[in-house]
């Protein structure tokens, strides 16, 4: 068996384990019946490598209110803490964790998996990848790791968290960007958006005071950006004509059947069809993507 299909194969099952398919959902939901039991909170210690390092306050006391009024409707995912001393360590499931203690309530239910650190890591990134949870930062670095310590492709990491390819490529250049742009993203003054239009600038941690300082769109992000080779704009170029919705929907349709950004500009019915790639890999990628539907 390939090193890709052994990787896929051992991210699957986490995957499985925690959402399982159309055919075995039924299955699945009993085995973790089976294994879900009530624990007491203060044996629960956080995950020292949970993906996820952000907790914004206002969503944290909407879980808690959430939590008071309904308790906690989805368990926990912990495993035996390697510490021992009869704790669990949280595998996913920290804002639930923090929003049940703040709530005041004694016990929560969790699901208790045998799995070993590697495994631990794998399924706290790919429950909360999931699950929308992760910044683009915290994504990105959690596919690091995967791809780091335990030799994951990106091939690998796509096929289990339901992503193209090159929405992994893309989010891992984002770890290139300086570490005053990195903060802005973290803490949300960037979107993911605004990061990948900054990874070809010149001077990123300029633009990227520029778009804050502006309060700019994406779009008038990739409008004002001045490209990595130096060029500049052409100033005696007039104003894009907004684009009409019919135009929107189909870039956005090319681009969902791509995996990368596509820009249509049409003037009377003529025009151009633009596909935007930042590396040869990526190129080569659209190239085996077009020639596979000729």
């Amino acid at each position: 068996m390939a090193a890709e299909e052994r990787g896929a194969s051992r991210l699957g099952r986490g995957l499985a384990a925690l959402i399982g398919d159309a055919e075995t959902s039924e299955v699945m939901a009993i085995d973790r019946a089976r294994s879900q039991r009530r624990v007491p909170i203060e044996l629960i210690v956080p995950n020292p490598r949970n993906p996820r390092q952000d907790f914004n306050e206002d969503d944290l006391q909407d879980l808690v209110n959430s939590v008071l009024e309904k308790g906690v409707v989805q368990p926990l995912l912990v495993r035996n803490s390697p510490q021992g001393g009869g704790r669990f360590e949280l595998i996913a499931g920290e804002r639930r964790w923090r929003a049940a203690q703040r709530a005041g309530l004694h016990e929560v239910p969790c699901v208790i998996h045998d799995v070993d650190d590697r495994e631990a890591l794998e399924l706290a990134i790919i429950e909360n990848v999931q699950r929308a949870d992760l910044n683009a930062l915290e994504e990105a670095l959690g596919y690091q790791k995967l791809l780091d310590d335990f030799g994951y492709t990106q091939n690998d990491l796509a096929k289990v968290i339901g992503k193209s390819r090159s929405h992994v490529a893309n989010t891992l250049r984002l770890l290139k960007l300086p570490a005053d742009v990195l903060a802005m993203l973290r803490s949300g003054q960037l979107t993911a958006g605004h990061a990948r239009t900054l990874i070809s600038q010149d001077d990123p941690s300029a633009a990227a005071r520029r778009i804050v300082e502006g309060g700019l769109n994406v779009r008038e992000s990739e409008a004002v950006a001045k490209p990595r080779n130096g060029a500049q704009p052409d100033k005696g170029r007039s104003a894009p004509v907004a684009k009409d919705a019919d135009t929107l929907a189909l870039e956005k349709r090319l681009s969902d059947i791509l995996g990368y950004k596509v820009l249509i500009l049409d003037k009377n019915g003529r025009g151009e069809v633009r596909i935007h790639y930042s590396s040869l890999e990526q190129l080569d990628d659209i190239c085996r993507r077009l020639e596979a539907d000729a």
